[in-house]
């Protein structure tokens, strides 16, 4: 059979057929001596080892104060602010703020402290952070069989249903969106602005912003999918990552956090009235 379903879990790193395709594209695993890839075959008696990777130069630590939502020995949940990259090859990251905001774990597998999802640069909100190799690995498993829950909120421009499911493929994958409609004004400048709960069922590349502009109600602020004319000036994109359910891979608790709308949010709408549907 080949290397690349063979391998899976049979390193504590390496729990996933993705991840597995990332280490061998690194060249990190030999077989027999010899750097396997996605094509090699294992017949049966051979040695297989994982290289260690090559060690960086340590990170430069980016100081800016971010807010914990939630922190133990395992993971942690922070809140992005808007205009920042989660990670990339530049100082100014969430990645690179991380040692600063939050505490190294005391477990013997502790490792650089590494998001484990990502939101887009212009998006606010939860944003979830694993803090051993064990835990990254336990928490992408979750998001891999679909068992964290993820609700955001947007105001989007134009009358829309009070609820229902976008199904629009996404780079040829099948992608979906659940959303609700909260509350809704009338503006002279926009029409109509909704407050809109939304639940992504699959985790595609600026799934909801795609989604809402294909169907007519591009998201407030969006310069990517959106009207240029119909943008306010320095308030940004209205998209925030306000809720994650999941159970602790660890405690095995039911973890539920909340996270309240942004002050933008709250000049347009009475927020007081937002109740989760999960």
């Amino acid at each position: 059979m080949r290397l690349q379903d063979y391998g899976v879990g049979k390193f504590i790193t390496i729990q996933t057929k993705s991840a597995l395709k990332k280490t061998l594209k690194k060249g990190l695993i030999l077989v027999d001596g010899k750097i396997g890839s996605t094509a090699t075959f294992i017949y049966g008696g051979e040695r297989i080892e994982l290289k260690p990777p090559v060690k960086l130069s340590p990170t430069k630590i980016f100081d800016l104060e971010l807010e914990v939502i939630y922190e133990d020995e395992h993971l942690a949940v922070i809140n992005k602010p808007a205009g920042i990259l989660v990670s990339g090859n530049r100082l100014n990251t969430v990645v690179n703020a991380l040692a600063k905001n939050l505490k190294k774990s005391g477990q013997k597998d502790s490792v650089k402290l590494q998001p484990v999802h990502r939101l887009d640069y212009p998006t606010t909100g939860l944003l979830l952070i694993g803090k051993t190799s064990t835990s990254i690995v336990a928490l992408n498993k979750l998001f891999e069989n679909k068992l964290i829950t993820k609700t955001y909120h947007a105001v989007t421009i134009g009358e829309m249903e009070s609820q229902g499911s976008i199904v629009l493929p996404i780079d040829d994958k099948t992608s979906i969106s659940d959303f609700m409609v909260l509350e809704n004004v009338v503006s002279e400048r926009f029409g109509h602005l909704n407050l809109v709960e939304l639940n992504p069922k699959t985790g595609r590349r600026h799934q909801l912003r795609k989604h809402l502009a294909a169907f007519g109600n591009p998201i407030l602020g969006d310069t990517d999918y959106g009207s240029p004319d119909l943008i306010l000036k320095g308030k940004g994109l209205y998209l925030h990552a306000s809720a994650l359910e999941f159970v602790h891979p660890f405690t095995e608790g039911k973890m539920q956090i909340r996270l309240d709308l942004p002050k933008k949010f709250r000049n347009l709408f009475d927020v007081n009235k937002v109740k989760y549907s999960h």
